[in-house]
């Protein structure tokens, strides 16, 4: 009768402790989904700034590039020309 009681009283423990660790276990999903939706959000700012970035420096060096042919046309046109000359022999290959 005694390890009656005493196994019961094993089984309620481990029954309490399980419950614990599962409710411990849900606490750290919650925390670990909250640091994910953290994570994805600095991840869509970081995004956002380096396209901000890419698109200020392609937009200066678009500028640059037509301030540059502004000032020597015939040097734009022969550097286009070379190019369009090396595409036409590359693509007879």
């Amino acid at each position: 009768m005694a390890d009656m009681k005493t196994a019961s009283a094993q089984s309620a423990t481990t029954r309490v402790k399980a419950e614990i660790a599962a409710d411990d276990l849900s606490a750290q999903v919650v925390a670990l989904r909250e640091d994910l939706a953290r994570l994805s959000e600095s991840v869509v700012a970081l995004g956002h700034g380096a396209k901000t970035a890419v698109a200020d420096e392609a937009s200066v060096m678009t500028e640059r590039l037509r301030e540059r042919i502004r000032e020597e046309p015939i040097f734009a046109l022969a550097v286009t020309a070379g190019v369009a000359y090396l595409f036409g022999l590359m693509s007879r290959r």
